[in-house]
């Protein structure tokens, strides 16, 4: 049992999940904007209806409450029950994750927010990847929540000039499904931001952004020749 318990965090670390007291190559300002875009969060979550809370957002299967939930984990479970959760789910890291979603989700709503903003300054971020990844999944998870609530936000073009260029990094594998890229070019219209070569697809920047992690709601938004190709590759 103590050998497997080995192997599941190994295989937690390898993941990409793991807690960081040191910014890893980031600067101090990177943090201090995830914990700006953590309590900015706070405050729009803490105003939403039991009917917003119970709406389902752009992240498949996932209520407004449960995103609320993901984000919450790491902030809140640490490697060893990470660890115990991948035993569970037979290493399978995304099983494993909704998991520990569901678990944190039955936490009364009140609390969660709470957490995200008391948390806000944590300097998660996994191994390796810098603060970057900590600040998609706030972009992306928040516009999961806004879209179908209709609660749009400008979003500044520093942040997401760098989840952009993140997610377009080989450092994005757990965010960018294999092939989502391959053979397109993508540009943000607002940012003058563009990666690749071959078919278009263009629009907002955030609209890419949804459109580059697989959020489908997002099509419709984007233009260019290459749009048809991704909405195969998203179906």
């Amino acid at each position: 049992m103590l050998c497997a318990a080995r192997r599941a965090q190994r295989a937690a670390r390898e993941q990409g999940y793991a807690r960081s007291s040191s910014c890893q190559g980031g600067s101090v300002d990177a943090f201090a904007e995830i914990a700006e875009e953590r309590r900015c969060l706070a405050d729009l979550l803490s105003g939403l209806t039991e009917e917003q809370r119970a709406t389902p957002s752009l992240c498949s299967a996932w209520t407004v409450h449960d995103v609320l939930a993901h984000l919450v984990v790491p902030l809140e479970v640490g490697l060893a029950r990470f660890a115990v959760a991948m035993l569970i789910c037979r290493g399978n890291f995304d099983r494993a994750n909704v998991r520990l979603t569901r678990q944190q989700a039955r936490r009364p709503y009140g609390e969660l927010v709470e957490v995200l903003r008391r948390k806000a300054d944590s300097r998660f971020t996994p191994p390796g990847a810098g603060p970057e990844a900590p600040l998609t999944d706030l972009l992306v998870h928040g516009l999961d929540i806004r879209r179908p609530l209709g609660l749009p936000r400008e979003i500044p073009e520093a942040r997401l000039r760098t989840s952009l260029t993140f997610l377009t990094s080989a450092g994005a594998r757990s965010f960018v499904a294999d092939g989502t890229l391959d053979g397109l070019r993508f540009v943000a219209e607002d940012l003058d931001w563009a990666h690749g070569s071959g078919p278009t697809v263009s629009g907002r920047a955030d609209a890419v952004l949804l459109g580059i992690t697989g959020r489908t709601a997002a099509l419709d938004s984007l233009s260019g020749d290459g749009v048809p190709t991704l909405r195969s590759r998203l179906a």
